[in-house]
């Protein structure tokens, strides 16, 4: 089950037992919101692209959406959403629970500067009804990003 991939990765930072747990489904950010508590935009949902040898996730805020053009500038290639099925074998969790860790070695992580704007965000923790709560530094560092990118649009107006 995926949550125990994420169970077991986050045991390295002694940040395993912090999984919040949720008797309703937070497979949506509107879902997850609610059963966390917070604004749509706190939370931290993860995007996953093809890219050239895999696939990349991308972090952004609940309330922001990929802009294709900054995507495009930034990586050099148009984004190309993965599949249903490439979801679960690209990044080793299912929708609903994508998140940033456990994912294979080659599925690239960035984080985007949307997410920058509050304290802590709630990302998914590979299950339909999880998440956890992480400052930015924190969620950089869980998540092995290689950089924070800004490739997002629509969050610049809300708080």
């Amino acid at each position: 089950m995926s949550i125990e991939i994420v169970r077991d990765y986050l045991k390295q930072f002694q940040a395993d037992d912090r999984i919040l747990e949720f008797e309703t489904s937070s497979a949506t950010v509107e879902l997850a919101a609610q059963a966390v508590g917070c604004i749509p935009a706190r939370i931290a949902k993860t995007l996953s692209f093809y890219t050239e040898d895999g696939c990349m996730l991308i972090v952004a805020a609940g309330d922001a959406k990929i802009d294709n053009s900054k995507f495009k500038h930034f990586f050099g290639y148009k984004a190309k959403m993965l599949n249903a099925e490439d979801v679960v074998t690209m990044t080793n969790h299912a929708i609903g629970g994508v998140c940033p860790f456990g994912v294979p070695e080659n599925a690239a992580v960035y984080l985007d500067k949307s997410l920058q704007r509050f304290d802590t965000i709630f990302p998914a923790c590979g299950s339909s009804n999880s998440a956890i709560e992480l400052d930015c530094d924190t969620l950089f560092t869980y998540s092995r990003a290689k950089e924070w990118i800004d490739v997002c649009k629509g969050w610049q107006d809300e708080v």
